[in-house]
């Protein structure tokens, strides 16, 4: 009996598990060499990616039951 450790089993294979071209994986793997992660991003570089307004356009819980875990 083999054993294969639980992240082996949860790993995203692009080539097995995305129906994707050789070139759309070349062009994901790219993207994500050079695209900065979100969260190294300061306060103004995230403002300056989000719409006009969007903060203002965001759910919130006006109106909504208090939640509890009573």
């Amino acid at each position: 009996m083999s054993w294969n450790e639980p992240s082996d089993s949860w790993r995203l294979d692009l080539e097995r598990d995305v129906p994707t071209t050789p070139d759309d994986v070349r062009a994901l793997r790219e993207c994500r060499a050079n695209a900065p992660c979100w969260l190294d991003l300061s306060a103004d570089e995230i403002d300056a990616v989000l719409p006009e307004a969007a903060l203002d356009r965001r759910p919130t819980a006006a109106g909504r039951k208090p939640f509890s875990l009573e």
